[in-house]
């Protein structure tokens, strides 16, 4: 039985896992086969270098392996419920979650499989979240897990440069608003108006982006998300200690903060070393920042994310000073 009255019951962040491939392909690594440079890369959009995973690898491999990390990181063993956001599934169907739900000896909890993509860990903490609040379910694996590896065109510059495999995952649990690591508030939206910048066209099997597009698309989008949740959870622009925005380009990362008035030492970034992980891109950074020691207990933080569909959205919570764990 919970204690803690509905109006007052929060999903809490209680631990963080990661999981990254051990294979690193540089930007002079792809220099040699497209027409490009490490500087021009670089300075487009701060990568340097990307992870990728080994021929055989599933997007379950990295789910799995960032979960126990993140139940190791809470000092659990069992939760109710396995939200894996992910655009690159194991299969059309079914669902990749019920299969790492069974590898974690979690068989019997409610598993599922949520597609916003970049957005995806972002739109699973709501939905995770909400459901904690409501009372169906007491805690929550929140995963990010991709593959972006197995539908980029390794041919092509736009997006071969960009993006890397990985895997973050959150457990959360039921508490209380006041408790540290509280998710407070969420903002979500989207434009299907917009849903050919990202996509895998109907019968095409590799990733196409506009990425000058997106660009232009995802600063506003954003800055307005990110401007809604902390005044929902009631604070000032000053009020925010760190933001952590998907990693998808520098640039788009600077612009934001600059339009929320943060300064750079705010801003949490770790695309140089990961590229854009789409939805596990937002738990890696928070992972980074932690174990960098850039979070201190009870900062504010604001997690934004844009993506294909087009979808957007925030989170509003403050940081437990919990140690995250990396998978072996």
């Amino acid at each position: 039985m919970n204690s803690q009255p509905p109006f007052d019951r929060c999903a809490v962040l209680a631990g963080l896992g990661t999981c990254l491939p051990s294979r690193i392909v540089t930007n002079d690594d792809l220099a040699r086969r497209l027409d490009t440079s490490h500087e021009w890369i670089h300075q487009r959009t701060g990568i340097a270098r990307r992870r990728v995973a080994a021929l055989g690898t599933e997007t379950a491999h990295l789910a799995e392996a960032a979960a126990r990390a993140a139940l190791a990181s809470a000092e659990r063993t069992s939760c109710d419920l396995v939200v894996v956001a992910t655009t690159t599934p194991d299969r059309a169907c079914p669902a990749t979650a019920p299969r790492v739900a069974s590898a974690l000896g979690l068989t019997g909890a409610a598993a599922f499989d949520l597609a916003a993509v970049c957005s995806g860990f972002v739109y699973a903490l709501a939905v995770a979240s909400s459901m904690i609040e409501a009372g169906t379910c007491r805690n929550a694996l929140v995963i990010g897990a991709e593959l972006y590896s197995t539908i980029i065109d390794p041919e092509d510059r736009g997006t071969a440069i960009i993006f890397g495999d990985g895997a973050g995952a959150a457990y959360l649990e039921q508490g209380s608003r006041s408790d540290p690591g509280a998710m407070l508030e969420h903002d979500l939206g989207s434009d299907g108006d917009g849903r050919d910048l990202i996509t895998i066209p109907p019968g095409e099997r590799y990733l196409r982006m506009r990425g000058r597009e997106v660009y232009v698309q995802a600063v506003p989008a954003m800055t307005d998300s990110a401007l809604r949740v902390a005044k929902s959870a009631g604070w000032q622009n000053g009020d925010i200690d760190a933001f952590v925005g998907h990693q998808a380009n520098i640039r788009i990362l600077r612009s934001v903060a600059k339009r929320l008035g943060l300064p750079e030492e705010r801003v949490i970034t770790n695309i140089e070393d990961v590229g854009n992980t789409a939805a596990a891109s937002i738990p890696l950074a928070l992972a980074s920042a932690a174990e960098q020691h850039r979070l201190r207990p009870g900062d504010r933080l604001v997690l934004t994310a844009f993506g294909g569909g087009l979808t957007w959205g925030s989170t509003a919570l403050t940081w437990p000073g919990i140690r995250p764990c990396t998978a072996d």
